[in-house]
């Protein structure tokens, strides 16, 4: 049975209200039952928490309740679905952190840029998990991109394909910085002991200079590198 799409549009207005509560928008109440209870962005601590914790697959109205003494269903009146706690909790999580002033060149401003937020998906390395297509259309998720375009602005960059290559490079940076903080080094060493002709087999990938003399920092280096290129290529156009 198709839902109405008045109920619909209700429920999606909800959850913007929840969304941009502290940017204009006042939260809704509960149309039954008891007055306000929780408090969201306590809430939403606890979720953030707990997949900063455990992952995200460890997140659940059952597991952030059960933090307040309460039910699951007890949770709903203040965040909707899962899907819109993900959501909600996503938001907050990616709030931008204090600015520096503006640097001397392109590379520099998208520098900071780009690894203040590459810093934020190490904090909560399952932000960089979540979708694309999920984006939360909330408040601290557009303040990442206006403040991008706020520095195209500034050195008059017109190329929205840079955005893309940006997050893309800034996420999956981030997401191997992560997955290298359990990695044993011994599984590296474990291919040339087993295959001592690799370097004869595989020439020029095995003499690729490192951008990083300890690979755990290799992810990091790598955003540096990319976002200078990336600027270089920018400020010929």
């Amino acid at each position: 049975m198709t839902t109405p799409y008045s109920v619909r549009s209700m429920v999606y207005d909800d959850h913007v209200r929840r969304l941009w509560r502290h940017r204009g928008t006042t939260l809704p109440t509960p149309r039954r039952g008891p007055r306000q209870q929780l408090d969201l962005d306590e809430l939403l601590a606890a979720g953030i928490e707990i997949a900063d914790d455990r992952g995200l697959a460890a997140v659940s109205t059952r597991s952030i309740a059960a933090r307040f003494g309460k039910t699951p269903m007890a949770l709903y009146p203040y965040v909707g679905t899962k899907e819109n706690l993900l959501a909600l909790m996503q938001d907050q999580a990616s709030a931008l952190p204090s600015w520096p002033d503006p640097g001397p060149d392109l590379a520099a401003d998208l520098q900071a840029w780009a690894l203040a937020l590459f810093a934020l998906y190490l904090r909560h390395p399952w932000l960089a998990s979540r979708p694309w297509s999920q984006a939360t259309q909330g408040p601290n998720e557009q303040d990442w991109l206006e403040r991008l375009l706020q520095i195209f602005q500034r050195w008059k960059v017109r190329n929205p394909a840079a955005i893309t290559i940006l997050y893309a490079t800034v996420r999956s940076c981030a997401e191997t910085a992560a997955a290298y903080e359990t990695i044993d080094p011994a599984q590296w060493l474990a291919v040339h002991n087993q295959l001592p002709d690799l370097r004869e087999r595989y020439p020029l990938s095995t003499s690729l200079e490192p951008v990083s003399p300890d690979w755990r920092e290799a992810p990091r280096a790598a955003v540096i590198k990319a976002v200078e290129v990336l600027a270089r290529g920018m400020s010929l156009r």
